[in-house]
């Protein structure tokens, strides 16, 4: 039998029981029991309710217990996971129940007020400007309205006096209605009001006469004369002028700047066309939310925002492009950023204009100060025009992008930090040929400067002795080590300061290395040293910089890039280029260089390893400036001692040669053309230390830089026709003029 649940519980213990909220329980006799019922809402267990007594003792409220009763206990899943509501955890009170701060943000920094007066200044300035321009134009129409003004003023005065508005339309409708009573008491009430009113109308004539007088007539000066003028033309201009007709121009058609609203952010975002986004603000419109509020952040504004469960911020990041076309923006006026927080906060800041239209700042080193090498340096500024410090020192930096991006200008800036030292000694070789370094030339210890094989083989050189260098500097970190003076058995500043300690700052330079990793004979050999450098050089006060503009697996090899700690990828063509420079995944997660106009945004790139990864754009020193720095930095190391001398060489120089020079000097006499296993032969008789072990293919490649052309030479040999590939001593010729014109000597 179902009992109605909304009657009272059975107390006769006869029957099936009803508990709370209409819940049966069955009779004690049956042979199980319900060991949980639902009371206020909430699911508790019985065998808790119950007290507890023993098998043998019964009492007049337990008349029906039934020994055969077997109790089936409920299975215990584990206590509740929740915290009380009371006890708030430590998360909880960072993330959700923050705090406003006491100082606003945007007053948190003198940078920042400094930039937001800066930008309000401009823009009145701009207003201020565009209006001084029409001000002729202002007092004609000023001037033309000034008069209707003037009779208007004076009837609407005298309207006003008689007190008719609104009286005079009733007192009509007491006469229509043939009440002269009423029409008599509205008339006395208009006299009344009139009698004051005409009052005070006779002497603010009175008043205007007098200054009127005064104004023909006084002796005041010009200046007061103008001043009345300049506050009574405007004020009957607009009392006179149409409604639709203002007097001054629009200064634009449009806002100067949209201001960043949260309506705006949330329309950007649901634009960007992630599915996580899109569902979660389906079902919940507020599933995007602000955990503070929209602020003022240097020259624009900053939205810190809360995405959907689930959806990290690099996923927005990485569709930059639909985020800028969501707000109706330049893409690169908007710059996003993943916040701090937890993966899915989202820094988004919006400028005021695009940051290609700002102007940077000049370089803080540019006319004076010094650098220490163990102390980070300014090297860029952000969107937002913040200085970022980048560090040299226990760092190898990797710079890289395609043509025009600016990239050998950011490798540059990097050495000019470092001869700012006077401790540091620097060794660059640039292997693209056109100079670039040129200014830095008198700072260096080692340089060269093209991409003919002498210089190359310089360079490998230089590798070669780079891996003995740090042999050398292990065991002096050893001896001080010993000595307390190297505590975690790294180069300290005392000890780079120290005379003869052998640990001053070593500064290496290589730009365009890939045209050495791609060389025919020291391409394989440099790499695999170079990997040995990255990894041990830096403790022992070796840095390296290396800069390239095509970055794969060849010109490139992955060993090097996976131990280089700082990484700034600049305008690249494609992902792969983009993931070569900044690591694997780097373009999944947003951090794409591709987004860079070659020339348009040189400079622009992709910094990583010196906090965050994020968009920055080094400090532009072009060669002009970049002498002014060398000659300060010349000043400093003749006080300090430690400017080279010219024409000295430090280091015991590698085997080098001169390829076609070599060939000129072997080539067989009257031959038009030779093979080239017969000059490998007669090259490594001349120079054995150099081509020993050559082969045809390795000078094939080695003579692709010099443009000297590989054809099929035919010879008989016992009366039968061989042909094998050589080259013509004509070409030879040709390659061996075109240098010689090219570097001047010939």
């Amino acid at each position: 039998m179902t009992q109605n649940p909304h009657e009272p519980e059975n107390q006769s213990g006869d029957g099936p029981l009803t508990g709370l909220n209409g819940f049966q329980f069955a009779d004690r006799s049956a042979t199980a029991t319900v060991e949980t019922a639902e009371i206020g809402g909430q699911v508790v267990p019985l065998d808790s309710r119950r007290r507890v007594r023993p098998p043998d003792e019964h009492t007049e409220e337990d008349e029906s217990f039934d020994h055969e009763t077997v109790a089936i206990e409920a299975e215990t899943l584990g206590g509740p996971v929740d915290p009380p509501e009371d006890d708030a955890a430590p998360y909880t009170t960072r993330t959700i129940h923050r705090r406003e701060p006491i100082i606003p943000a945007t007053l948190h920094t003198w940078r920042g007020i400094r930039t937001m007066l800066v930008w309000q200044a401009k823009d009145a300035g701009y207003v201020i400007s565009y209006h001084t321009v029409r001000t002729p134009k202002y007092a004609a129409k000023a001037l033309r309205y000034a008069v209707p003004g003037l009779f208007g003023t004076l009837g609407r005065l005298l309207h006003w006096a008689t007190a008719e508005e609104g009286n005079w339309a009733l007192r009509q409708y007491a006469a229509d209605r043939n009440d002269p009573e009423t029409w008599l008491k509205l008339d006395k009430q208009r006299q009344r009001q009139s009698r004051w009113r005409w009052w005070i109308l006779i002497a603010l004539a009175v008043t205007v006469l007098i200054g009127l007088l005064v104004f023909l007539l006084a002796d005041i000066p010009t200046w007061a004369r103008l001043l009345a003028v300049a506050v009574a033309v405007p004020v009957l201009a607009r009392a006179g002028r149409p409604t639709d007709k203002p007097i001054t121009d629009r200064v634009s058609t449009g806002p100067r700047y949209r201001k960043l609203t949260a309506e705006l952010v949330r329309r950007a975002l649901l634009s960007c066309g992630i599915s996580g986004i899109n569902q979660a603000v389906s079902k919940d419109p507020n599933a995007i939310s602000f955990p503070t509020e929209i602020h003022r952040d240097g020259p624009g504004h900053l939205a810190v925002v809360d995405l959907p469960f689930g959806v990290e911020a690099a996923d927005v990041v990485a569709r930059r492009g639909r985020l800028a076309s969501g707000m109706r923006l330049p893409l690169d006026q908007v710059w996003p950023e993943p916040g701090d927080g937890h993966p899915g906060r989202l820094a988004l800041w919006v400028g005021y204009e695009p940051a290609s239209q700002m102007k940077q700042p000049a370089w803080p080193l540019l006319k004076d100060g010094k650098v220490d090498v163990f102390k980070p340096f300014p090297f860029a500024t952000t969107p937002r025009m913040d200085t970022v410090n980048a560090s040299l020192m226990f760092r190898n930096w990797l710079v890289g992008g395609q043509p025009g991006s600016g990239k050998t200008f950011a490798l540059r800036l990097a050495v000019l930090a470092a001869c700012l030292d006077p401790r540091a000694e620097l060794r660059i070789y640039e292997l693209k040929g056109v100079g670039d370094f040129k200014v830095l030339e008198p700072l260096c210890t080692e340089y060269g400067n093209g991409f003919d094989d002498e210089t190359i083989a310089r360079c490998a050189g230089m590798i070669r002795w780079l891996y003995k260098e740090c042999e050398r500097r292990s065991k002096r970190i050893a001896h001080y080590a010993q000595l307390g003076k190297a505590p975690e058995n790294k180069v300290t500043p005392e000890l780079a300061s120290l005379k003869d300690s052998g640990l001053h700052p070593l500064i290496v330079a290589i730009d365009e290395i890939q045209e050495l990793f791609l060389h025919g004979k020291f391409g394989k050999e440099a790499g695999e040293i170079l990997e040995k450098v990255i990894k041990l050089g830096r403790a022992l006060g070796v840095i390296l910089l290396i800069g390239t503009q095509i970055p794969d697996k060849d010109s490139l090899p992955t060993g090097i890039t996976r131990n280089v700690n700082t990484r700034y990828c600049m305008s690249v063509a494609d992902q792969v280029a983009n993931d070569m420079i900044l690591g694997t995944s780097m373009y999944k997660n947003g951090y794409r260089a591709t987004i860079f106009e070659p020339v348009v945004e040189a400079g622009w790139g992709i910094l990583s390893g010196l906090g965050k990864p994020a968009a920055r754009r080094s400090f532009e020193v072009d060669t002009d400036k970049a002498k002014q720095v060398v000659a300060r930095a010349m000043q400093l190391r003749g006080l300090a001692g430690t400017l080279p001398e010219e024409g000295t060489q430090t280091r015991e120089d590698a085997p080098t040669y001169d390829l076609l020079a070599d060939l000129a000097k072997v080539w067989p006499a009257g031959e038009s053309g030779a093979w080239n296993e017969t000059l490998c032969g007669y090259l490594s008789e001349l120079r054995p230390e150099v081509y020993t072990g050559w082969a045809s293919e390795q000078l094939t490649t080695a003579l692709k830089p010099h443009g000297v052309t590989i054809v099929s030479i035919g010879r008989r040999i016992d009366g039968k026709p061989v042909t094998r590939r050589g080259i013509r001593f004509d070409d030879l010729a040709d390659a061996i003029a075109e240098r010689n014109r090219r570097n001047g000597s010939g």
